[in-house]
């Protein structure tokens, strides 16, 4: 299976959010609904400017405090952000994400978001994977019989 396949299942949306907006603004997105783990930092054309998940705001409240609500998503955000296509397979996308130790790629097609996934749906359309193939070797050990 490929991101293209995970994406049919699971769907394209995409949470976004500007650089200028405020952390304070950041949490109550993902607190949601619906709730989430990651926004897509976008730049005045759509392009991805950086990534911004619940991680990345909790290390810094540590860091900064309380003020850091008040803050812009740029002064948080992670800049430099690893992304996928609709045609890489999953099990690439989740060697890049343990490579790289990140949680979520978005999908990027002719220079367009087309997609976010996470380490989750990685996970649980792998394991659905691994339960069709078992399912096909079982019923062919049981017709061979």
């Amino acid at each position: 299976m490929n991101v293209q396949a995970m994406l049919t299942k699971k769907g394209r949306s995409i949470q976004t959010i500007q650089p200028w907006s405020t952390i304070a603004a950041a949490v109550h997105q993902l607190a949601g609904p619906p709730r989430i783990g990651a926004l897509v930092v976008t730049g005045p054309k759509g392009e991805i400017a950086g990534l911004i998940t619940e991680r990345d705001i909790i290390r810094e409240l540590d860091r900064r405090g309380g003020h850091l609500l008040d803050r812009q998503v740029a002064d948080v955000m992670q800049r430099h952000v690893p992304v996928c296509s609709p045609q890489d397979s999953i099990e690439h996308i989740m060697l890049q994400m343990t490579r790289l130790r990140c949680r979520h790629l978005p999908v990027v097609e002719r220079g367009q978001i087309t997609g976010l996934v996470s380490i989750g749906d990685a996970v649980k359309h792998r394991i659905d994977e691994l339960r069709l193939e078992t399912g096909v070797l079982r019923d062919l050990y049981l017709a061979s019989r």
